[in-house]
């Protein structure tokens, strides 16, 4: 058994709690930015393929107390680092810190790389290369105030890259984001689902692959496949298996619009890239005017969207402008819906003129939003 640190965005940890129970993994503990378990490598492996919240796997190598500099080079020129990767293959190092009285974390990240390629050069005369952009294998230092702890990502890219988004537009949302604010939701695929400012499409592209049962990674690599502990055979099979469980594109009662043409063009672009367009319906339209798709299930319609902040005194105008009749709308024609909207602006329920039922902290980036959820009972949620 191996320990792992899976990150994710901040607010999401229950949620990736409960992916990683459900991988087989025993005990998680979430900690505010992801959560701690101890597993086997098919579960590191199924954690990686399966986790819509995870953004790294991270397997942890090694760890101790430090008082100075010195004492993380030693600990991480002490790591058997050979063991599980070939001077061959090019490394980048990435350090973060919390509460470290250490002044310079590029410093501490030269003094990381240096030890490894020190171990290196002591067990082979040879050293790897460092490649910042396209590593083969990402080394993390965690330092805390008095610890240090050393990781090799078993990911790679980021797993919020599902390799599907090709065209974007302004402000994108994190794919991961926007599976947990899906789940958050309590959509479950059947039910309409309607994102009425898609955007480039993220909230369309990872309901459909909830629809249509489609492992969020299945269409990519990961780092793990370049150590030399790799279980081919045990990857293959797990890979085959989740190809297997998808079902075949068919309209899932995903519905996207947006008042760009521009959005709805990139939107279309990525889901038939991604071959998810048969079950997304598409259109363009003012949040502000249309209709919601029709119902017939038992279950509430679910609406979602990433309406814009505004940084800008003038946006910030215009937004205080928008809100009151986006509010309006909601009541107007998505009555019997639940509508769930992100946003980093606090004004947006008192302007809207309506009262969330919940509001969930989250981070889109470094962004602090909040999911603000309203229930469109018809005449009420009136402040």
């Amino acid at each position: 058994m191996e320990t792992f640190f899976a990150s994710c965005p901040r607010g999401l940890e229950p949620l990736l709690a409960e992916d990683l129970v459900a991988l087989g993994v025993s005990d998680p503990k979430p900690i505010p930015g992801g959560v701690h378990f101890v597993a086997d490598w098919p579960n590191c492996y199924a954690a990686n393929l399966h986790s819509r919240i995870a953004t790294r796997i991270l397997w942890r190598v090694a760890h101790g107390h430090y008082a100075r500099e010195d004492d993380i080079y030693r600990l991480a020129l002490d790591t058997p680092w050979p063991t599980w990767f070939g001077f061959g293959q090019t490394i980048r190092v990435d350090v973060t810190a919390v509460k470290s009285p250490l002044r310079s974390l590029e410093f501490i990240t030269l003094r990381i790389k240096d030890a490894i390629c020190d171990r290196f050069r002591a067990d082979s005369g040879k050293r790897p290369s460092v490649d910042t952009r396209e590593p083969d294998v990402r080394i993390h230092g965690f330092i805390s105030a008095t610890e240090c702890t050393l990781y090799i990502d078993t990911s790679g890219a980021p797993l919020y890259q599902r390799g599907l988004r090709q065209k974007t537009v302004e402000a994108p949302l994190k794919e991961n984001v926007a599976a947990g604010i899906l789940r958050l939701s309590g959509w479950q695929p059947g039910s309409p689902l309607l994102d009425p400012m898609c955007g480039s499409g993220t909230f369309l592209l990872e309901a459909a692959q909830m629809a249509l049962n489609i492992a969020p990674g299945a269409g990519r690599d990961f780092g793990f496949q370049r150590l030399k502990n790799f279980q081919l055979d045990q990857w293959k099979n797990q890979l085959d298996t989740a190809m297997d469980a998808e079902k075949p594109a068919a309209n899932a009662q995903i519905y996207g619009s947006d008042i760009s043409p521009v959005a709805v063009r990139a939107s279309l672009a990525n889901l038939d890239r991604a071959g998810l367009l048969p079950a997304v319906t598409l259109s363009s339209g003012d949040v502000l005017t249309i209709d919601a798709p029709a119902n017939n299930g038992p279950d509430p319609g679910i609406m979602v969207a990433n309406p814009p902040y505004g940084e800008r005194l003038s946006e910030q105008d215009e937004l205080a402008a928008f809100y009151p009749p986006l509010g309006s709308a909601l009541k107007r024609h998505f009555a019997g819906w639940n509508c769930y909207l992100l946003s980093a602006d606090m004004r947006l329920p008192k302007l809207m003129r309506l009262t969330p039922g919940k509001k969930t902290l989250l981070y889109n980036g470094a962004i602090e939003c909040r999911l603000f959820e309203f229930k469109m009972v018809a005449g009420s949620n009136r402040r």
